[in-house]
């Protein structure tokens, strides 16, 4: 093979250097951009409103890593599914989509039970007390798919947090999907996080626990339409043992037992969770 001569070398190394720089170049944008995404969001975990309540949750529920890992931009249309009164993440979500995206909370239809009934009348009243923050807030309802949680494929993301469990127990988990898919715009993102379940239970004998069989999450969502792009372990708990007495709901910050072994549950901390990322096909 004939070797090329020292100019052509030097020739060839300079044309390396061009490509490595132009690679390094075309990434730099998306890497400000993600940077730019999670200082965004970090501006509003760290903000006044936030509730200590939600606060004191934060280490166990890592909000930023979660967002960022499905893909939150600022210009996003995001749906949370049922935020509930405390509004975990629409303390967060909220205020950082309100200039150029769009926070949709898909919440409680007149058909939910007393309690919750309750709690979407909270969610109101706090939307009405803080307009800084939450006048451009759409509340729309959800009941599997009995509603439109937004219009037809105009979603960029729809969200849920530690509700898959019970969809899949009240046999609604079907009709919720449909609505997700139907909301999501073509390549949008349905993002999931639960409790995982025990490999060596099947999900009917868990079912009653909270918990959730990763892999029987995934083959179930991605029968719905869905495919799986990625999985985090950024809410991974390896102290849960799942086998508690009153399921999930013993770990906190529900503390079914009260006060019984509650140093116990505490040092455990909030359940072993998977975190998801699907994406409409």
């Amino acid at each position: 093979m004939q070797s090329l001569s020292k100019p052509h070398r030097v020739a060839c190394a300079v044309d390396k250097l061009l490509i490595a720089a132009l690679v390094s170049i075309a990434a730099f944008p998306y890497v400000t951009a993600r940077a730019q995404d999670r200082s965004g969001l970090a501006r509003w975990l760290a903000a006044p409103h936030r509730s200590a309540r939600n606060v004191a949750r934060d280490g166990f529920r890592h909000p930023i890593e979660v967002l960022t890992f499905f893909g939150i931009k600022d210009s996003s249309t995001v749906v949370e599914i049922l935020p509930g009164s405390a509004g975990y993440y629409m303390e967060i979500l909220a205020p950082y989509l309100k200039e150029r995206g769009r926070y949709i909370a898909a919440n409680r239809d007149e058909t939910a039970a007393p309690q919750y009934l309750a709690d979407h009348q909270k969610l109101l009243a706090r939307l009405k007390a803080e307009p800084a923050l939450y006048e451009k807030v759409l509340v729309t309802r959800f009941n599997a798919d009995r509603h439109e949680i937004a219009p037809p494929g105009s979603a960029d993301f729809v969200l849920t947090f530690r509700n898959l469990h019970n969809w899949v127990e009240r046999n609604e988990v079907d009709g919720a999907l449909r609505a997700f898919h139907k909301a999501l715009k073509p390549g949008g993102v349905l993002g999931v996080v639960d409790h995982r379940g025990r490999t060596d239970m099947s999900q009917e004998a868990q079912m009653k626990t909270g918990y959730v069989r990763q892999d029987f999450a995934i083959a179930m969502i991605e029968k719905a339409g869905f495919k799986l792009a990625g999985a985090s372990e950024v809410n991974a708990n390896p102290k849960d043992t799942k086998d508690h007495p009153e399921g999930v709901w013993t770990l906190p910050p529900t503390y079914r037992l009260k006060d019984k072994d509650r140093a116990k549950y505490e040092a455990i901390g909030e359940s072993d969770r998977f975190t998801l990322k699907f994406v409409k096909q």
